[in-house]
């Protein structure tokens, strides 16, 4: 029997939905691997015993590829320096790079493993994403080649760069990365002449790349999300956590959600050098994430995302970051304020002396404003509410304005600004803004050990850092984290390598 000619454009027009609705969400993974690191960093190796050593970690993070595959995921970040480590000098780290070539050669080393040869480490992951149908992210070392005709030449003659690359399902290579920013300790490697801005699109949206410190920069990171729209970003990172504003899981979920996208966050982990943190964020919020300064262990997070985010009914509005705090004037209250240190920055704080009130706390161009009421508040437990409106950094001077409400370590004063991980009190409400110059501002909440507080507070449009039923675990930072990035120091005046 034949079916009927509205039947027929019936099925096709089902499958067609199926097909739209299958692609509107992919399954990914990152993985947050603890290295295996050299005796050494300092000792010149051979190439047999670097391989040796990158072999080792590899075989862990194939284990991790092999797994994120058989559970659904399409593509799987591995961390920033997670195949050799860090902290090498210039000449001890060279037996571990290759030389990686433009992705527009259409190379599978897998399938061709001698056409750019030697490049043992691109095989190998090639191959990883070939055998189990997954996009693989790594991170490794790029090797270039150059001479005195090039005044930007090293002394011996070849650029080194820390590099991304992205191999698809078929294992061919399709994105390379240089990192820009590079952190003042990765005195190993050189920083390209341009900042890149490195994209590709798949079945299940377009991605961007970069890496750990770039992540804090206009280049790439805000090009990436506002110029060429990206739906997911990249990131492969060894991120040693600082708080009170710059843990890993906190800044990357707050960066996720200020900039509208997803971010595939992947971190080396290594107690020692307080690397830990990763996660799948959204623009709602974590999807999934992990913070363990405890143990040894690495560990693989998978979860369910939106391909395109900007698309989705539940996009957050845009938001106007300073509507609130400039159309009200200083709210009443106990102003007296002080100056306190958070690393070396100082910021302006004033005590929060009630379990309730309203303060106004100003610094610069920036007046920050909080309405709270806390629950059970511990006598041995300060708040306060600061602010911080200056340029930031030792060696590349970058933008912060910050609003923050935060729990000081003790109950002296001089050392509100110092890492702290638990606390006590909770919050029935907060609610905090700030008279900000930009509208790149992250919004961070972070409770008791160091833990996120996905689907508790909630952005106003106006700007309000607002929680929805109060917080149901002691709070340790309620933060507005703003990057101006056009007061950022020229690059040319800072004491770059």
């Amino acid at each position: 029997m034949v079916p009927s000619q509205p039947l027929v454009h019936a099925a096709v027009f089902a499958l067609a939905v199926l097909q739209t609705l299958a692609s509107d969400t992919f399954i990914a993974a990152v993985y947050e691997h603890a290295v295996i690191l050299p005796r050494t960093a300092h000792e010149t190796v051979s190439p047999d015993d670097a391989l040796a050593l990158m072999n080792r970690n590899m075989d862990i993070l194939e284990g991790a590829v092999k797994e994120a595959a058989q559970q659904g995921a399409r593509i799987i970040v591995t961390p920033e320096d997670g195949i050799y480590g860090w902290l090498f000098t210039r000449e001890a780290i060279y037996p571990y790079l290759e030389d990686i070539p433009d992705p527009e050669v259409n190379w599978i080393p897998c399938a061709d493993p001698t056409r750019f040869a030697p490049a043992p480490v691109q095989e190998r992951l090639s191959c990883m994403a070939r055998n189990n149908s997954i996009y693989v992210v790594a991170n490794i070392g790029d090797k270039k080649s150059c001479n005195s005709s090039d005044p930007s030449c090293p002394s011996d003659g070849r650029y080194q760069y820390n590099t991304n690359v992205v191999f698809d399902s078929e294992g061919k290579l399709v994105a390379r990365y240089h990192k820009y920013n590079l952190f003042r300790q990765e005195k190993q490697f050189d920083y390209p002449k341009k900042p890149e801005a490195v994209t590709f699109e798949t079945p299940f949206g377009k991605f961007g790349i970069f890496t750990c410190f770039d992540i804090l920069f206009r280049d790439p990171a805000v090009v990436l999300v506002s110029k060429l729209r990206v739906d997911t970003v990249l990131f492969p990172t060894a991120w040693m956590n600082v708080l009170p504003f710059l843990t890993a899981v906190e800044f990357h979920s707050a960066w996720a959600m200020g900039m509208g996208v997803n971010l595939l966050s992947a971190n080396t982990h290594n107690t020692i050098m307080s690397m830990t943190g990763d996660g799948l964020f959204t623009p709602s919020g974590p999807a999934t994430y992990y913070y363990n300064s405890k143990t040894e262990e690495g560990r693989l997070l998978v979860a369910e995302l939106r391909a395109r985010p900007r698309l989705s009914p539940t996009y957050p509005a845009m938001v106007n970051w300073s509507s609130y705090a400039t159309s009200i004037e200083n709210f009443p209250g106990e102003n007296n304020t002080f100056l306190g240190a958070v690393r070396r920055d100082m910021f302006t704080f004033c005590e929060l002396k009630h379990e309730a009130g309203n303060y106004t706390v100003c610094q610069k161009d920036l007046c920050c404003h909080l309405t709270y009421q806390m629950s059970n508040k511990s006598e041995n437990e300060v708040y306060v509410l600061g602010t911080f409106d200056g340029l930031h950094g030792s060696v590349i001077k970058y933008h912060w304005q910050i609003c923050t409400l935060l729990k000081c370590r003790s109950t002296d004063l001089s050392t509100c600004g110092q890492p702290v991980e638990t606390a006590q009190t909770k919050f029935d409400m907060f609610s905090l803004s700030g008279t900000f110059g930009t509208n790149y501002v992250f919004p961070e909440v972070l409770y008791s050990g160091v833990q996120l507080a996905p689907g508790e507070f909630e952005v106003l449009r106006d700007g309000r850092l607002e929680s929805k039923n109060g917080t149901s675990k002691p709070l340790l930072t309620a933060t507005l984290f703003g990057r101006r990035y056009e007061k950022d120091l020229p690059r040319s005046l800072a004491n770059l390598p």
